[in-house]
């Protein structure tokens, strides 16, 4: 086994609120660090729905049902792309999305009315402000944090820098 496979993988964590349209963007670049960097980085999702969007927190507690069923990125992905509809239609529009990927909208429903998911979404938020995190996308990697709520432009060339950086200094360390 050699280290790049023995070694626990590097953890981006990406503060994200499925209303906004500039986390939407951001996902061409996730995919293209998960792309590039396989299974040696752990993009988490992290919750921090802003007081702004009415739908957001419902959308956080969503994907989380979503990810307890199963398809969590695949959930995420979805309602991104249709963020501006979400801000039009609110809740039904994530039961549709739920509809689509095959999974069960009424347990979705359910786990929304019962709050099963609000402490995973409320300790997401509170550990984002603890942090400094103000905005959507912000990304947090080897201890950095960088705010993509004001542009996207380079942040993914710095994730890289920064995660290229630490895979090296864990490889020299093997």
């Amino acid at each position: 086994m050699n280290a790049s496979t023995s070694a626990a993988p590097l953890v981006l964590d990406v503060w994200c609120e499925l209303q906004c349209p500039d986390c939407h963007r951001a996902l061409t670049d996730l995919r293209a660090l998960q792309d590039r960097y396989g299974d040696r980085l752990d993009v988490r999702l992290r919750h921090f729905p802003l007081e702004r969007h009415k739908h957001a927190h419902a959308a956080a507690q969503a994907a989380e049902e979503a990810a307890a069923q199963g398809s969590g990125w695949a959930y995420v992905e979805a309602v991104l792309a249709r963020c501006a509809d979400l801000d039009r239609l609110g809740e039904p529009l994530l039961f549709e999305v739920a509809r689509e990927l095959g999974l069960d909208a009424e347990e979705m429903d359910t786990a929304l009315i019962d709050g099963r998911h609000i402490l995973i979404v409320d300790a997401d938020e509170a550990e984002g402000r603890a942090i400094g995190v103000t905005g959507t996308p912000t990304y947090v990697i080897g201890g950095e944090r960088l705010d993509g709520g004001k542009s996207q432009d380079g942040l993914r060339e710095r994730i890289e820098e920064i995660a290229d950086r630490l895979l090296s200094e864990a490889a020299e360390q093997d």
